[in-house]
Order: structure tokens, then C-alpha cells, then sequence
């Protein structure tokens, strides 16, 4: 096998996982405050303590997985795109 078609091989074997992941779990832990929901600070004595919300996730922990966004971005477009002027309706 050449490394050419080795690589093209592993890139679709990562990608169709990637597609997978998305389709059975869409939202994943947000980065920023790792699913969370607030981030920690510590107080003066050095004890943690919860901080303010997350803002990027507001408060919920989870964001929406790059692919999952991309696919739903795609079927918004495409749902768009293929609904014609229904029978009866005025424009």
C-alpha cells in the first residue's frame, strides 16, 4: 500500500468516526469551563469557590460539536433551497 493511499485511507476512517460521534452525541463539554457550566477561583485563602457563569455556554456546560454545527448549517440551506411556493400561498 502507498503512503498516499494509506494516508486517504486513515483520513476517511478519522472522518466517518468524527461523523459518528456526531450523529450519537451533538453537544460536548464546553471548553472554557470543561461542562461546568461556572468557572472555579480561588478565594484569598487559597480555597476554590465557584466563580461567574460561563458566558460561552451560557451556564448549561455544553456546546454543539463543530460537525454537528456544519450539518445543521447544510440541511437549514438545503430545506431552504428546496421549498418551493406551496400550493394556495400568496407571496
Amino acid at each position: 500500500m502507498t503512503p498516499a493511499l494509506l494516508a486517504i485511507t486513515l483520513m476517511l476512517g478519522v472522518t466517518l468516526c468524527y461523523v459518528a460521534v456526531c450523529a450519537a452525541s451533538p453537544f460536548g463539554n464546553c471548553r472554557k469551563c470543561s461542562g461546568w457550566g461556572f468557572r472555579m477561583k480561588t478565594d484569598r485563602k487559597g480555597r476554590m469557590k465557584r466563580g461567574k457563569d460561563c458566558r460561552r455556554c451560557k451556564a448549561t456546560g455544553k456546546r454543539i460539536r463543530v460537525g454537528r454545527w456544519l450539518y445543521n448549517r447544510w440541511a437549514r440551506v438545503y430545506r431552504a433551497g428546496t421549498d418551493g411556493p406551496r400550493p394556495g400561498a400568496t407571496r
